[in-house]
């Protein structure tokens, strides 16, 4: 997996990479939040060392009205891979309404 991100790093743009970091990183999208009207998941991983939980998903959970929040405990940032069947599990119970 750590090979698969890297080669897609490598074959983007440095330009298009850095401006993607920068408007992840700089835009405040807090505003945006309140708006959001339609049934939201927030999944996390609680050891996560890029985005950590406490300035990201905890709060983005708190600003979407009526969001559920699941934390995956010790999981890291590419807990897609690491937590894969827990998060295809929780996507499948939250689309269904379960």
């Amino acid at each position: 997996v750590m090979t698969q991100t890297l080669n897609v790093a490598l074959m983007a743009s440095l330009k298009g990479t850095v401006d993607c970091v920068t408007a992840f990183s700089e835009t405040d999208f807090r505003p945006d939040m309140a708006k959001i009207t339609v049934p939201t998941l927030v999944i996390h991983g609680s050891a996560d060392q890029i985005v950590p939980f406490e300035a990201t998903g905890k709060l983005a959970a708190e600003m979407i009205k009526g969001a559920e929040l699941k934390v995956y405990e010790g999981a890291p940032h590419g807990f897609a891979v690491t937590h894969q069947d827990q998060l295809n599990d929780d996507l499948l119970a939250f689309l269904s309404g379960k």
